[in-house]
């Protein structure tokens, strides 16, 4: 079947692999246009190195709904699908009228449950042990039309790398199956029921800033679901200090936050609101990122020490 394919991040690329794969006819990919990054150097998105590989055309419209040429030239290519993974845009109704078939989406959750631009992060920050991946009909609302396909997996103590990396596999599977499906006319359409639904809003730097109020097992979910960005961080000392690994201690008293109430050899340990945890790996501002015990044996911190919201 003919495919355009529109996606940005690394979690999109194996969707657009395994869709080259299976043979399908991938005419045009769409992604967000190219990055500066350090000292002026332009980036490309994941998508489009994937697609340089595969000698597949790139489009990359800063905004979709109004550049005529592009849509004129989406129009012109009459695809059976167009399958969007984590693209970046709201689509407009005109786009999404324009496949054959159906508008696709590879949407990190299981819907209805978290709409919206940070599923996986949300996904474990709020502790979930089972999350996945649905195969959607794209409709005008956010993230609010038909479910075609889900699959589900077992995400307990993953870091936002590894949970994207693994649903990124399984999204792309269950599209290359999903698709064939719904051109032959087998597939089940369900519509979200709205009562359940709940949404993911997009992470914010200021989300990462902890004095670590809340309880060791938040912070240490909050360790996990923004690494590297914006990283779970305070201030020691005036000095930025973000947090990448962490252990939660067996300890569910209430405590001061922010305390350093233990400092050995290769780890120190924060009370937190309730419980504590221990500190595995660190970067303080101005370092690279390290083990805390390389950071103790440099810089270092003493038991009484606190962590702040404030330099």
């Amino acid at each position: 079947m003919k495919i355009v394919f529109m996606g940005t991040p690394e979690f999109a690329v194996p969707s657009l692999e395994k869709l080259v794969e299976v043979g399908h006819e991938i005419p045009l990919v769409v992604t967000q246009p190219d990055r500066k990054g350090n000292r002026g150097k332009v980036t490309f998105s994941p998508v489009k190195e994937c697609a340089i590989q595969h000698n597949i055309p790139v489009e990359q419209p800063y905004q979709i709904r109004e550049d005529e040429e592009f849509m004129a030239k989406l129009e012109s290519l009459q695809p059976d699908f167009i399958v969007v993974a984590a693209f970046g845009q709201i689509l407009p109704e005109r786009v999404l009228n324009i496949p054959k078939y159906d508008c696709v989406n590879v949407h990190g959750s299981l819907l209805p449950k978290l709409r919206g631009a940070a599923p996986m992060q949300y996904s474990i920050l709020q502790g979930d042990s089972v999350s996945g991946v649905t195969i959607m009909k794209m409709a005008k609302g956010l993230d609010t039309g038909d479910m075609i396909s889900q699959a589900e997996m077992n995400i307990e103590g993953m870091t936002i790398h590894e949970f994207s990396e693994k649903l990124a596999i399984l999204g792309a599977d269950l599209l290359v199956k999903t698709l064939p499906e719904i051109a032959d006319g087998n597939a089940t359409y369900t519509p979200q029921n709205e009562e359940e639904s709940s949404y993911a809003s997009m992470i914010r730097k200021t989300d990462g800033l902890t004095d670590f109020s809340g309880s060791a097992a938040e912070e240490e979910r909050k360790i996990r679901a923004y690494d590297p960005w914006p990283a779970l961080y305070s201030y020691l000392n005036g000095k930025q200090m973000k947090f990448f690994q962490a252990e939660v201690l067996e300890d569910d008293e209430e405590h001061a936050p922010g305390v350093i109430s233990a400092v050995d050899k290769n780890s120190f340990t924060v009370d937190c609101g309730r419980g504590r945890l221990r500190i595995l790996e660190v970067q303080l501002q101005g370092k690279k990122r390290m083990s805390a015990g390389d950071f103790l044996r440099g810089t270092g911190v003493s038991k009484g020490d606190r962590l702040t919201k404030g330099e």
